[in-house]
């Protein structure tokens, strides 16, 4: 018998648990620790097999080590990349991705170092072509959230800590990078439901998310003739250590209940968007955004 706590994927042989609601539970730290959430977010959909879709390409993610970064992971790796995880601090999640990439026969750099800063970008990029000798992917994945009910409850600190992390990240990695991108290449950029809805809750990580749309879509213009293609994902409600992070522990009981399918999404359901944007299966897709998000209606 089914758990009415639980939503189901999977065949009728092979059906695995999705959990759409959570115990309380709060980190006081950003980034967040996976290894400490509760359930685990699902990074690994058993029945996704890899058809070498990115076979021996060099794929570049950042935040690869926990939440959608770890699900792009070990989704390319199923499809043949090598990869290259750029983190902030958390060793242990980090590990574990590494070992779940390793696991699938592919390599995994792990690489930690602030981002907001552009020698480390310049290091990242440097060590890639060292080890492999090109870039072929390069996944924009790093974020942080802080909740403030007032807007004037914003501090300065948090305003460039916000935009430092979000985008400008975005733009010095990217800009570092993108010399070593030739035709074929991809960028895909993490952006957020947030940046068409407006959280009233999250302004200045809204104002971060929205442009990266804006960056996706001039970036996409600018590299066009080169062959290289720019796309974004718009995330909804994800199970992801960024939750616990920066929610209070009472909301998170109730974490994605808002979306017409009723609850939050997991890693593991945006990874093959991912794999589409980086692959050749995404040849005549640039400059969009895709969103996924549980069945929000949103303008783009």
């Amino acid at each position: 018998m089914k758990n009415p706590k639980y939503s189901y994927y999977g065949t009728e042989k092979k059906c695995e648990e999705v959990p759409i609601a959570f115990p309380p539970q709060q980190q006081y730290r950003q980034p967040g620790l996976e290894h400490l959430m509760v359930p685990r977010p699902i990074y690994d959909n058993p029945n996704y097999k890899g058809t070498g879709k990115l076979k021996d390409r060099v794929a570049i993610i950042t935040g690869g080590d926990s939440g959608i970064g770890r699900a792009a992971a070990v989704a390319f790796a199923k499809e043949g990349a090598n990869i290259i995880i750029a983190y902030l601090d958390e060793h242990k999640d980090a590990n574990e991705t590494k070992a779940a990439v390793e696991k699938l026969g592919r390599p995994c750099v792990l690489i930690p170092g602030d981002l907001r800063k552009k020698e480390q970008c310049e290091y990242v990029v440097q060590t890639a072509i060292k080890i492999f000798g090109k870039i072929d992917v390069l996944i924009n994945n790093i974020g942080v959230q802080f909740i403030k009910k007032q807007f004037v409850d914003i501090t300065d600190e948090q305003l460039t800590n916000t935009f430092d992390t979000n985008i400008m990240s975005f733009f010095l990695l990217t800009k570092i990078a993108l010399p070593y991108m030739k035709n074929g290449s991809s960028i895909v950029n993490t952006t957020s439901v947030a940046a068409y809805i407006g959280h009233k809750h999250l302004i200045d990580y809204s104002a971060t998310k929205g442009a990266i749309v804006s960056f996706t879509r001039a970036l996409a213009n600018n590299v066009v003739e080169k062959g290289i293609r720019v796309n974004a994902v718009a995330p909804g409600p994800i199970w992801t250590p960024l939750q616990p992070a920066s929610q209070h522990s009472e909301d998170i009981k109730t974490f994605g209940s808002d979306v017409p399918m009723k609850r939050a999404g997991q890693p593991y359901e945006l990874a093959p968007v991912y794999v589409l944007l980086a692959s050749d299966d995404g040849s005549y897709i640039t400059g969009q955004t895709i969103h996924v998000n549980g069945g929000m209606m949103v303008t783009t």
